[in-house]
């Protein structure tokens, strides 16, 4: 890593889990399961970087249309996940988080994501933050009305919000400084942002690649780390070359 482009907050949208297994003639199931596996891959080769935050999309609030069984499966793999991976995560000094809307969470579900972020509350590693029933689009209108709420009660005008005060009503706010991703990657070909983290990424560098989330590994992990560090941001404005 080059510590003068510090790669701190990294967005996964894990996409292929279903065309993985397909194409090995396996059950759907197998692929979530496969991409389950990988999660504890990943979270710890970014933690060997020195990424502070990773943000997973597990489960978006869209999510919920699919086959019953497949949701069925989806809404258990935390309680797997933790009780396989809990102890590594630990005694790496994992921080678990999870955002979204849970109390729409079956129960069982709910209390296990819950005790997860509880047991690791005092960890100082990197935060392992799960998009689960997640959508952007709710996430910038629950802020919305968070600020309407207080404008109604004459705490603020409505012409002094600022972008800064949205940011601060986000699920990500928690995080800062590193409340917006550096990077965001898609796997699996497809190139679209899904309603995941549509404010948050206005400025992150974007990079897609062919593989299927089960099949994406720490090289490829590091080898998109070294295409961000790669990449001039700007943010706008004017580098000294162009001036």
């Amino acid at each position: 890593m080059d510590k003068d482009k510090q790669l701190n907050h990294l967005a996964i949208i894990m996409d292929g889990n279903g065309r993985w297994a397909k194409k090995r003639h396996m059950p759907r199931f197998m692929g979530h399961k496969a991409g389950m596996d990988n999660v504890e891959k990943i979270a710890l080769a970014a933690d060997e970087l020195g990424i502070k935050v990773l943000t997973l999309y597990a489960f978006s609030t869209e999510n919920w249309a699919r086959p019953k069984d497949e949701v069925s499966y989806l809404m258990n793999l935390p309680v797997k996940f933790f009780d396989k991976f809990m102890p590594r995560l630990q005694a790496h000094n994992v921080k678990v988080n999870i955002m979204g809307y849970l109390d729409a969470l079956p129960d069982a579900t709910r209390q296990v994501v819950e005790r997860a972020m509880e047991e690791t509350a005092g960890n100082t590693g990197l935060v392992l933050n799960f998009a689960f029933n997640y959508g952007s689009r709710k996430e910038i209108v629950s802020a919305v009305q968070a600020l309407a709420e207080e404008a109604a009660a004459g705490k603020l005008e409505p012409g002094e919000i600022t972008e800064e005060m949205v940011s601060a009503k986000l699920m990500t706010a928690k995080f800062a400084p590193y409340s917006d991703p550096d990077l965001l990657i898609r796997t699996s070909g497809e190139q679209r942002i899904s309603n995941f983290l549509l404010w948050q990424i206005a400025y992150s560098e974007l990079a897609f690649t062919e593989k299927a989330w089960p099949d994406f590994d720490e090289n490829d992990l590091a080898e998109m780390v070294k295409i961000y560090q790669h990449r001039d941001r700007r943010f706008g404005k004017l580098d000294e070359t162009d001036s």
